[in-house]
């Protein structure tokens, strides 16, 4: 049975949004959300990554690094699936609690329900290519490794 999220307000699998308020330690700073981490990664090496770190909300981070008026970093396609992967493991190997429900997952096929998002997401019509759902898979599968 396929196991769908969007909001992180969802009982139990709302913690695999990267809008759930699990916070962590990475790159020696402190991030509210998997959202205020891969965000700012947009923008390495300038102000606006402590702006969106220290940002209050996750949506609020979204806004921000969605801004193309700012100066997204060159290289940012060809990383962003690396730093998305390292967020959500840091993330559910630190929450012990978060570990269990994605363990518990077991081998279903885990997919982010977001209408508006064809790469993250699974988008409205299904197609979309739902990343977050394989990277949760690949977290989950690095998990039960070690």
């Amino acid at each position: 049975m396929t196991i769908y999220f969007y909001t992180d307000r969802e009982t139990p699998y709302g913690c695999f949004s990267n809008f759930s308020k699990h916070g962590f330690v990475m790159d020696k700073l402190w991030w509210y959300t998997t959202e205020h981490y891969f965000q700012a990664q947009k923008f390495i090496n300038t102000p606006y990554l402590e702006q969106i770190r220290s940002i209050r909300t996750p949506n609020d981070a979204a806004k921000m690094g969605r801004k193309r008026t700012l100066p997204l970093r060159s290289d940012w396609e060809q990383v962003k699936d690396e730093i998305m992967l390292r967020a959500v493991l840091c993330k559910f190997q630190i929450h012990l609690d978060l570990r269990e429900i994605l363990i518990g997952t077991g081998d279903e096929e885990i997919v982010e329900n977001a209408p508006n998002d064809y790469y993250w997401g699974c988008g409205k019509d299904g197609t979309g290519k739902n990343q977050l759902g394989l990277t949760l898979m690949q977290v989950r599968e690095t998990l039960r490794n070690n």
